[in-house]
């Protein structure tokens, strides 16, 4: 790196420590960013005042999931050609499942005749800006479709009936057998 140097050898940084004024300008500008930087952390945690709200972040529960993917299989089944309107009933598992960032220790202890190993687990907590406390996620698991039931006017045409099961076994990816595919009255 250069260096700007004066005729006598000083650098800009010595002629700066010199000059006396320099000194109070620089000694001010420092103080003025100290100044910002703590005014910017009280305002850290205000929503900004624009015109786009912040995005929200849904969870769905189990019952909207399976709401969404009836609709969506709905929709599916009236476009292959045959099936007609659709009514689909989906059936889960169980619901969606949340998993927590753990912490384990292990400890041993040796005694004069045996060893014992003692594990502890915890959950890691997480400290936000309002004090509170709350368990780090690290993701969210769907929950898994128990079966599939297809009721349409279509549904009595065994080629039908085998267009509508590979789309469904394909979109939701779940095997033929979870799958049942009727005529409507």
């Amino acid at each position: 790196m250069q260096e700007w140097k004066d005729k006598e050898g000083r650098s800009l940084f010595e002629r700066l420590a010199e000059n006396a004024s320099a000194r109070k300008w620089i000694i001010l500008a420092g103080i003025g960013g100290i100044a910002l930087i703590f005014l910017s952390s009280l305002f850290q945690g205000q929503p900004a005042e624009s015109g786009q709200a912040a995005p929200a972040v849904a969870e769905s529960s189990a019952a909207e999931y399976a709401q969404s993917l009836q609709q969506q299989l709905e929709s599916l089944i009236a476009q292959i050609d045959g099936a007609g309107q659709a009514q689909v009933l989906v059936t889960l598992e169980r619901s969606a499942q949340q998993v927590y960032a753990t912490e384990e220790t292990k400890s041993a202890r040796t005694g004069e005749s045996s060893q014992e190993d003692e594990r502890q687990s915890s959950y890691l907590v997480v400290r936000a800006a309002d004090g509170s406390e709350q368990a780090l996620k690290v993701t969210e698991v769907q929950p898994t479709v128990k079966g599939v039931v297809i009721v349409c006017p279509g549904g009595g045409d065994p080629a039908v009936a085998e267009r509508i099961t590979q789309a469904v076994t394909t979109a939701l990816d779940i095997s033929s057998a979870r799958v049942c595919v009727v005529k409507a009255k």
